[in-house]
């Protein structure tokens, strides 16, 4: 399916900019946390992002539907000094008066639309990681009739370059640049294929079951432990359409309790693939991305440089096929 040009993405890949300022700013001001529904944490810097980020797609893709993960209702039960620093700070990078009315407007926009094209935001991904003062990242994706097709990642801390880096996909291809400005380098997925030397991005937190399969999983392919480096946000599957990493898992975990979220893969997916890499459900299939918020029937994803994918997706059904029942080789 063909991407969209950078030149129809620019709109996005500029908020994307101007939001993880943001999120940069507030977090060297260690904004409050407060919490959802579900328990996970969320600051006035999701909200400003997200709301910088529909901003852009209500001028540009006014037709266009959105999931993302934060609500204008949600912020609005948030204490008004909390609102009113939010609010005036998107105002200030925007450099025009904003309003909380303006600021809520945003966040839902799009919300429920049905259309060809929806715009998958992840605000921040990694709040854990944002809050505690390591790394996270400004997420946008896009599903084309269910599939994902472009994906936009800013990392204000990344390993690539010291004052971060800007992912996106142009018209087919992968591409980096730092968040600063610099010359676009196009990316691709390693060619690396030799256990010992494969490198394993994961989660910075994982659950106690997802870290004993993973473990196996490494264990029966041939992978070396040492070789594991940690990140939170979606930065993992950058680092895999960068070539710096040749595998990332995410799960499995019992999706009845905590299901996993569209906002978490879609713009990581788009992007690895462009590269040249592969990402699939636990089991080599394709991911359903079509069902909107939640990805139901997915226990996990595998992103990979694709060269090492079958090995991996072998490894996990004899580490945990058997045991749980629901690893099957791909047809």
């Amino acid at each position: 399916m063909e991407q969209s040009s950078v030149r129809e993405l620019q709109p996005l890949i500029d908020a994307v900019r101007l939001a993880c300022e943001l999120c940069r700013r507030l977090q060297a001001a260690k904004t409050g946390v407060s919490r959802k529904s579900d328990s996970s944490p969320v600051t006035i810097a999701d909200y400003g992002a997200q709301a910088l980020i529909c901003r852009a797609i209500a001028r540009y893709f006014a037709e266009d539907g959105v999931i993302a993960e934060e609500a204008g209702e949600a912020f609005l039960s948030l204490p008004p000094a909390e609102r009113e620093q939010a609010v005036r700070l998107v105002g200030k990078l925007l450099g025009e008066p904003v309003t909380e009315e303006h600021f809520v407007r945003w966040l839902n926009h799009g919300r429920g639309v049905r259309a060809d094209r929806v715009w998958v935001i992840d605000p921040i991904d990694g709040t854990e990681g944002f809050i505690q003062g390591r790394g996270y990242a400004v997420c946008v994706g896009s599903l084309v009739e269910g599939l994902p097709v472009d994906g936009i990642i800013g990392a204000p801390v990344s390993p690539l370059d010291e004052g971060g880096t800007l992912f996106f996909t142009d018209a087919g291809k992968a591409w980096s640049e730092t968040l600063e400005g610099s010359e676009p380098r196009e990316l691709h997925v390693s060619d690396r294929v030799d256990p010992p030397s494969i490198r394993v991005v994961e989660s910075y937190i994982m659950g106690r079951r997802s870290r004993e399969i993973a473990d196996r999983v490494y264990g029966a392919a041939g992978f070396d432990a040492r070789r594991i480096k940690r990140y939170d946000g979606m930065i993992k599957y950058a680092l895999v359409a960068a070539g710096a990493a040749d595998l990332f898992i995410r799960g499995p975990r019992d999706i009845r309790k905590n299901p996993h979220k569209t906002w978490d893969h879609v713009a990581g997916t788009a992007l690895v693939q462009a590269a040249g890499g592969r990402v699939s459900g636990l089991d080599g299939r394709q991911v359903d991305f079509s069902q909107g918020a939640e990805l139901r029937g997915t226990l996990g994803l595998i992103a990979s440089n694709g060269l090492i994918h079958e090995r991996v997706v072998e490894a996990m059904t004899r580490a945990a096929g058997q045991e749980w029942g629901f690893l099957r080789p791909p047809d």
